[in-house]
């Protein structure tokens, strides 16, 4: 792989990463304040308690996602670190065995004996492509970006909040929640069907059918939560 071509595999895993985390947090947003202010609107008699509660789980939500994110671009990074440990160990210490898998390798891509004995030999003269090569073909594992976790916790987090205000604006200009829970419903609906779309869109499925779907589960969340409030008024 040359140096251009490792550059643009490099931002494609970035920008493939960016997007997971945009979607984990905007999914999480629409769906958790959504379902928590319909729950309140069935519940309480002024929507400044809506707004307040919203506000508050917003923020801890964001908080405990965007520390999820980091906790696992951490673990991420470790395992990676501990693997590729453990590859220059075998390298020292059972090399037959090493070249042999690099064998395997070859062998499903259909090479010949021949050819697979010059590329090991090929491989096996620099200890650190090889073990490089030994992390991606054997593990199947990518050199981590030393910043994941740290972006993973900002952009989770921030995508979490923005996700998460849009279901609860409404009630800022609403005195009586029940019409703050209407302007609510259709904002964030409208909302749950972009985001559905897009993220159909970017993930290779159905776009309407995975809008629909994004969306009928945030309404369902959020109905259950306003009828169950309405239960124990």
């Amino acid at each position: 792989m040359n140096s251009h071509d490792h550059h643009l595999h490099e931002q494609h895993l970035k920008s493939s990463d960016f997007i997971t985390d945009v979607v984990i947090g905007m999914s999480d947003g629409l769906t958790v304040p959504f379902a928590l202010a319909a729950g309140l609107s069935g519940a309480v008699a002024s929507a400044s308690i809506v707004t307040t509660a919203g506000v508050a789980e917003i923020v801890a939500g964001s908080i405990a996602m965007g520390l999820g994110g980091f906790l696992a671009g951490q673990t991420e990074q470790e395992h990676y670190e501990s693997e590729l440990k453990r590859e220059y160990d075998e390298v020292e210490r059972v090399p037959e065995r090493e070249k042999q898998e690099i064998r395997d390798v070859f062998e499903d891509y259909g090479l010949s004996p021949e050819a697979q004995e010059i590329v090991v030999e090929c491989i096996s003269k620099d200890k650190d492509k090889w073990v490089d090569f030994m992390m991606r073909f054997e593990l199947g594992l990518e050199r981590p970006d030393p910043n994941r976790a740290r972006n993973s916790a900002l952009t989770i987090g921030i995508s979490y909040i923005i996700g998460g205000f849009i279901p609860l604006l409404p009630y800022f200009y609403v005195e009586k929640p029940q019409d703050g829970l209407l302007y609510s419903a259709e904002v964030t609906i409208l909302a749950l069907l972009v985001f559905g779309y897009f993220k159909s869109k970017v993930t290779g499925q159905n776009p309407i059918i995975g809008s629909l779907k994004v969306t009928s589960i945030g309404a369902a969340a959020a109905a259950a939560a306003y009828f169950v409030a309405t239960l124990f008024q």
